[in-house]
């Protein structure tokens, strides 16, 4: 929990056997496992957490989200923001 609280993030807990009440979070941690912790073994936690920076960072930039039409959400933006207010 340090570690997450070093970085700003807030820990939250929802009730066992209930991930409907935050399915943001739990499809990011469907991802996260998918992607990092069942594809990669790690020596040390430094090594765990490395690429974890590295994967969040990633996921939050560039890599396509079902949810954004498969697009990233730096793409997103920039092409919900270029027809912003436009008629």
């Amino acid at each position: 929990m340090q570690w997450a609280e070093q970085r700003g993030m807030m820990i939250d807990f929802i009730e066992p056997g209930c991930p409907y009440q935050n399915a943001y979070i739990e499809r990011c941690n469907r991802t996260y496992r998918k992607e990092v912790l069942d594809m990669h073994l790690f020596s040390t936690l430094a090594q765990l957490r490395w690429y974890t920076e590295e994967w969040i960072s990633i996921y939050n930039t560039e890599r396509p989200h079902e949810s954004l039409n498969r697009l990233s959400p730096v793409d997103y933006r920039l092409k919900t923001h270029s027809t912003f207010g436009l008629c």
